[in-house]
């Protein structure tokens, strides 16, 4: 995987250090795709799948880790996600970042890949700015809390609490308490049962491909058929013997679905 760069992003009154990495920026004629990350993930994490799933579009790409992740500013021990941390990503944070590298998307409109937590910021930023988006293809995300999701989420917690859990995701983070408790903590908060974006779904025009594995342990398939359900425009692609993580369970399938949902815009 190639060597990430680091720039400084202001936005929620901070000024953080977002690690990213770019794929082909010789290929300027072609599409952005743009990766969002996992509730656990950073730029490692996604180890080679996004320049895989770049090389089978001839597409640029653009992988980053959120603050509190991977070589990212951490979050201070102190500081808590608020509720809405996801609408602040995709409303505050992300027009922020693509400031700061120089992309314009009102005339380079992105092409949003968004996994779990990564997948719900891609649907908000597709509903926040119309404009300024392509399409987004969104693999195990979540709309509303489930019991299932909570359940697991609890179980990982416990995990972290009593096996090597940090021990291995620390490859991925140079903080890793930062990265588990900014997730863990804020997905188990008694305010945060009431999260829904089904109304922000609603208002998305733009594309959506939405995949997620059958057996996935963090949500059940209605969270992909309600976007069927809200938004005007949407395929989904269900992948059995396929867990949470569509691209690491199935990575073939996974790709291939996006590169005929790819392949149809351009």
């Amino acid at each position: 995987m190639a060597d990430t760069l680091l720039t400084n992003v202001s936005y929620d009154e901070k000024t953080v250090s977002i690690e990213y990495q770019v794929i082909h920026s010789d290929r300027r004629d072609r599409p952005l795709l743009v990766f969002l990350h996992e509730g656990l993930g950073s730029v490692a994490m996604w180890k080679d799948w996004p320049a895989n799933l770049c090389q089978l579009l001839d597409c640029r790409g653009l992988v980053f880790s959120r603050y509190g992740y991977g070589k990212s500013t951490p979050r201070p021990a102190q500081e808590q996600w608020a509720t809405d941390f996801m609408h602040i990503q995709a409303q505050q944070f992300l027009p922020a970042f693509f400031s700061a590298l120089g992309i314009d998307t009102r005339t380079d409109q992105p092409i949003l890949i968004g996994h779990s937590d990564g997948a719900s910021i891609a649907l908000l930023y597709a509903a926040a700015f119309p404009e300024q988006v392509r399409a987004t293809a969104v693999l195990a995300p979540h709309l509303f809390v489930e019991d299932a999701t909570v359940k697991n989420i609890a179980l990982a917690r416990q995990a972290y609490l009593t096996t090597d859990l940090p021990e291995k995701l620390q490859r991925y983070h140079d903080d890793v308490d930062s990265a588990f408790w900014g997730w863990n903590d804020v997905w188990l908060s008694a305010a945060f049962q009431t999260w829904n974006i089904e109304d922000e779904v609603a208002d998305i025009r733009s594309p959506i491909l939405a995949i997620q594995g059958r057996e996935d342990e963090y949500g059940s398939l209605a969270q992909i058929e309600h976007i069927a359900q809200l938004a005007a425009n949407v395929e989904l692609y269900v992948i059995d013997d396929c867990r949470h993580s569509p691209h690491r369970d199935k990575p073939e399938q996974t790709s291939d679905a996006i590169v005929a949902f790819v392949r149809a815009l351009l």
